[in-house]
């Protein structure tokens, strides 16, 4: 029997792909040294567990609007006025299930077939199978590592097309583990004024920021970027609650009314008692259980990059966001290292597992060919050890 062509378009996740072969060759009895985990190694705060499981004991385990159950949306509401200056209403919000779903859903609400997506690399690996899912065209945008990965405002203004439907932003930035800064991003702002442009700013990891970095959402740089912005965010990475599947999405009233009707289709609603719990997590402990894991990351992120740097032939940037370095390794290409061809960084990422044990992420998938992606979303320890396996693989 036949599969779609549509199904058949989809690649595996990378992430998910380098996961599992770790885990194959961790159920052979090798250690693994694992790097491409895109989920924080803590768990979830035991005052959210506590609110999920009081929601069970009351009997919270039926359905509630599709969009999401009003006292939720309410509290996501006073989240986006008290922390990033925007004032939406309950009805601007729909949560979804996981950060992927508002991804996709929210493509599904806006793009037509043809519509040009304006894509800068490095991108998340989702983002151009959720296009493309749409029938909508990814327009890939080249980045340079000397602006630090980022789109500039001439680089938009020479994607732009008459077909141009949405600019995809992720700040802080998976894989890059770079962030715009406010005034990059209101550079970008005043490009797409007088446009028909959408912009999806994913902003999952807005929690996640160090050193001096700071962060605001991109709809709050102006009205005309409040009116053309859909806002993507979610529980998984600030509450380490990945396996929870919560995301939510706020814009514009139509937009949102019309992802509504989508995912009452698709879904109905988020898991009833695990709404619940996201309302405890957003309340009076987050600051304290957010901050205690970000202050980790950054020290793990700092050692992480200085270690990097000064392995021959590898070139990191600062980790400035989110959980990720992602070092270019290209002058490595070319080399016979174990008997083994590195020529790109799908030879490099597979070598470096089967040979050395340690797991990252290839970078093609996100855009990048130059460089690797590795997750400090694990101990110190298997830090230092990872990277010690790593310097004397390259060392050979």
């Amino acid at each position: 029997m036949k599969t779609s062509k549509r199904a058949q378009a989809v690649p595996p996740s990378a992430t998910f792909a380098v996961s599992a072969r770790a885990q194959e060759l961790k159920a052979q009895g090798i250690d693994v040294i694992g790097f491409g985990a895109g989920a924080p190694d803590f768990d979830t705060p035991d005052y959210i567990k506590d609110a999920a499981v009081d929601a069970l004991k009351a009997g919270k385990t039926k359905y509630t609007a599709a969009a999401g159950i009003i006292e939720l949306r309410t509290a996501i509401a006073e989240k986006f006025l008290k922390q990033n200056g925007l004032k939406y209403t309950p009805d601007q919000i729909i949560v979804n299930i996981g950060g992927k779903h508002s991804v996709y859903e929210s493509m599904q609400a806006v793009l037509d077939p043809g519509d040009e997506v304006i894509l800068p690399t490095p991108y998340w690996v989702t983002y151009p199978e959720a296009i493309k899912l749409a029938d909508a065209v990814p327009k890939i945008v080249q980045t340079d590592k000397k602006n630090s990965y980022k789109i500039t405002p001439q680089q938009l203004k020479d994607a732009l097309t008459e077909k141009s439907a949405m600019l995809l932003i992720n700040s802080p930035n998976n894989p890059g583990g770079f962030t715009y800064t406010p005034e990059e991003l209101k550079a970008i702002a005043r490009v797409l004024e007088g446009s028909n442009v959408y912009v999806l700013s994913d902003e999952i990891y807005e929690k996640l920021i160090y050193g001096n970095t700071k962060f605001i959402s991109f709809a709050s740089i102006s009205e005309d970027a409040y009116n053309r912005t859909l806002t993507l965010n979610g529980f998984s990475k600030a509450f380490s609650m990945t396996g929870w599947r919560l995301g939510y999405t706020a814009g514009p009233l139509n937009v949102i009314k019309a992802m509504g009707r989508l995912q009452s289709h698709m879904t109905s609603n988020p898991v009833t008692f695990a709404q619940y719990a996201a309302i405890a997590a957003l309340g009076e402990p987050a600051e304290e259980a957010i901050e205690k894991m970000r202050a980790e990351f950054e020290k793990r992120g700092k050692y992480m990059v200085k270690r990097l740097n000064a392995i021959n032939g590898v070139e990191c940037p600062e980790s400035t966001g989110a959980f990720y370095c992602f070092p270019d390794v290209s002058s490595h290409y070319g080399r016979i290292i174990n008997s083994v061809a590195i020529n790109n960084s799908m030879d490099f990422a597979k070598a470096l597992l089967e040979r050395a044990n340690v797991a990252l992420v290839p970078g093609l998938p996100f855009g990048c060919d130059d460089n690797v992606r590795l997750s400090f979303a694990c101990s110190l320890e298997q830090i230092t050890k990872g990277l010690d396996r790593l310097e004397k693989w390259l060392n050979q």
